[in-house]
């Protein structure tokens, strides 16, 4: 039998070459498609950003997130709605009303933090609690709580939700807290103003824990200076019964 011819090395050459190209252009479109549907999944989308809302909302109110929604939400992300995080993600929002979110606020917010799903929300929670370090911002979330959590039909605070929204605020970093506390439930206030509630930011941030930079002339409200008088006469007593 004859022998079967075979191919040159340039003809193999030329086989191979095609060959490898068509399976480069394979690769590349089917990398192209992989990578295309990442990068829309990075993407803040406000479709789905509206549909992840839809979840907490009920059928007869598909505008508004309620307390029920809120819960599940909170529940989804891993956070007890009364973490201060939450007060943050609603400052970011500009929510009205605690325990609601509108689909409005929704959007607004999240579009801000470029989330449209929990995964995505959980992975900027970190950046949320780190607002409360930049007194700027401590200060406009401090100053956003007030409104946020008073009951609207009032122009004050009742003093139970004072009293909460403070120690979630104050709690863990003024020193004279529980001082100022204890005074409260004790006092004759029975709400808090705007007023009052601005100054004992500012109390907390510039006043000494022995008191000794405190200026009785200063234009601090009558409740500060009451606390002052409070505090100057319980610390006097402890004094004198420690003698």
């Amino acid at each position: 039998m004859p022998r079967s011819k075979r191919r040159s090395t340039t003809e193999m050459s030329s086989v191979d070459e095609e060959r490898y190209a068509s399976k480069r252009i394979r690769n590349y479109t089917s990398s192209r498609r992989y990578g295309n549907r990442v990068d829309e999944a990075l993407q803040f989308n406000q479709k789905r950003c509206l549909t992840w809302f839809r979840e907490y909302t009920a059928p007869d109110d598909p505008d508004t997130l309620g307390p029920e929604g809120m819960e599940k939400f909170c529940e989804d992300i891993g956070v007890e709605p009364e973490n201060i995080v939450m007060l943050v993600l609603a400052y970011r929002m500009q929510a009205r009303q605690m325990g609601f979110f509108t689909q409005e606020e929704w959007l607004r917010g999240l579009s801000d933090l470029q989330c449209d799903s929990v995964s995505k929300i959980q992975a900027r929670l970190d950046h949320l609690r780190c607002l409360l370090n930049d007194q700027n911002h401590f200060k406009a979330i401090y100053r956003y709580a007030y409104d946020f959590a008073r009951d609207k039909d009032q122009r004050s605070m009742d003093m139970d939700t004072a009293k909460a929204m403070l120690a979630l605020l104050l709690g863990k970093h003024w020193s004279l807290y529980t001082n100022f506390s204890h005074f409260l439930e004790q006092s004759k206030y029975k709400v808090i103003n705007k007023d009052q509630w601005c100054n004992i930011l500012e109390f907390s941030r510039t006043i000494n824990i022995d008191l000794t930079n405190y200026d009785v002339d200063g234009a601090w409200p009558v409740m500060l200076d009451e606390f002052v008088d409070w505090l100057k006469a319980n610390r006097a007593k402890t004094s004198e019964d420690g003698s």
